[in-house]
């Protein structure tokens, strides 16, 4: 990483606050793609060489296999390797940075060993989701530094010693001026949608944030798009940095109607789904849960009421799931419960219902997921069960794939 002993000019440099203020210096909006320089693929998690309880935490999360950013980047990270990644939102970047940063640090030291800056307090407070939910099994102590909260109760708490701090460059800096942050003890330095950071006008506050930080911090940078003042941020403070590019697949959601049901609460999504029942089994339905657990667990309710599903998931033995596939396959079991494990790369050919129980865990699995129907040209309906939690969810899928999820009609048996 770069020294720190130039001090920024307030004239010019990627860090003046008028670099990016006027938008017309041809630097700002220029966005361009970087060259990957890595090409090394892991296709597993179980073959990252990660901590058991790590893995444990990332499986229980709902994740059966690596997505294309987590394949490519998280086995340089947890080498220390500085890493850019630039791939779109929604494609598993957060888990990514969040599995090495738990790989890494030493949950034995209660000291702050990982700084993720975010440039808004929701996503802030996402990733410390993200890192609390993969670090469940390890006891690693995650805080969200972010404005808008008690500046006294996270002087406490940060003075009681967290592994991991994420937070709003504001807040961060200002806990690293109170001396309730030693900024000392931190080695891993991540700054996730660099992009809508360096955008939003934080430049300065991450200058002095990364001024105060260790000379040989591992730093990680994770962007959507490369716009000149984000190659700047990397040229500036990244050693040899290893470039990973993963485009957008070239997906489309042409000829498959999608479709929401409103529920109350979550408790009502297995009576909406009973009484979809009938519909599903006019051909074949696959229906989609975010965790093993609640494959099993639908499963159970279902048997339970007397209506005939399978399931499948990747605690299964594989000699079981060749069995449940192959029915499946041959249409002698018409309703499938299954994890995200099934979204990828398996082509049944008669499932024209996909209905989402839960929607998943990251955008890009949707349209894996409803991609199973209406596959090669053939018309599919997909449901997607969204309680108040999950219509910001709904709006952001809408948004990414450029599409329309409207209410389900009574009809909607006409339309499979």
């Amino acid at each position: 990483m770069a020294q720190f002993d130039q001090e920024p000019s307030n004239s010019d440099g990627p860090w003046s606050a008028g670099a990016d203020a006027g938008g017309d210096n041809e630097s700002s909006g220029m966005a361009i793609e970087i060259e990957s320089n890595w090409d090394q693929v892991t296709e597993k998690f179980d073959d990252m060489d990660l901590n058991e309880q790590l893995l444990r935490g990332i499986y229980a999360y709902g994740f059966e296999k690596p997505s294309a950013i987590q394949q490519r980047a998280i086995v340089p990270c947890i080498k220390g390797r500085d890493v850019i990644a630039q791939a779109q939102s929604g494609t598993g970047k957060t888990a990514t940075f969040t599995i090495s940063i738990l790989q890494q640090i030493d949950m034995s030291k209660k000291q702050c060993q990982a700084l993720v800056l975010a440039p808004t307090r929701e996503l802030a407070q996402q990733i410390k989701k993200v890192v609390n939910a993969l670090g469940d099994y390890m006891d690693c102590d995650c805080h969200a530094c972010i404005g808008g909260t008690s500046v006294r109760s996270d002087i406490i708490k940060l003075e009681g010693g967290v592994h991991v701090i994420v937070g709003t460059p504001g807040r961060v800096l200002d806990m690293i001026s109170r001396k309730s942050l030693d900024p000392k003890t931190i080695k891993i330095f991540v700054l996730d949608e660099a992009d809508e950071m360096l955008s939003r006008g934080f430049k300065d506050q991450i200058y002095d944030i990364f001024r105060k930080l260790p000379s040989d911090i591992q730093v990680n940078l994770l962007s959507a798009t490369m716009p000149a003042d984000v190659l700047e941020v990397t040229k500036r403070f990244m050693r040899d940095p290893i470039r990973i590019l993963v485009k957008k697949e070239e997906l489309t959601l042409e000829g498959i109607k999608q479709f929401y049901i409103q529920v109350e609460k979550e408790e009502w999504k297995l009576d909406t789904l009973c009484d979809l029942y009938e519909t599903l089994t006019i051909t074949q339905a696959v229906i989609f849960v975010n965790t093993r657990r609640k494959v099993d667990w639908l499963m159970e309710k279902m048997h339970s009421r007397d209506f005939t599903v399978s399931a499948m998931h990747g605690d299964m033995e594989q000699k079981d799931r060749d069995v449940i596939m192959k029915e499946f396959r041959s249409g002698s079991s018409r309703v499938l419960i299954a994890t995200d494990l099934l979204a990828r790369g398996i082509d049944v050919q008669q499932v024209s219902l996909v209905i989402n129980y839960d929607l998943p865990a990251n955008r890009e699995n949707y349209i894996h997921r409803i991609g199973r129907g209406g596959r090669f040209g053939r018309k599919g309906v997909a449901i997607n069960f969204i309680t108040r939690e999950d219509e910001r969810m709904l709006k952001d899928i809408e948004t990414f794939y450029n599409t329309v999820v409207s209410e389900m009609p009574m009809n909607v048996a006409d339309l499979i």
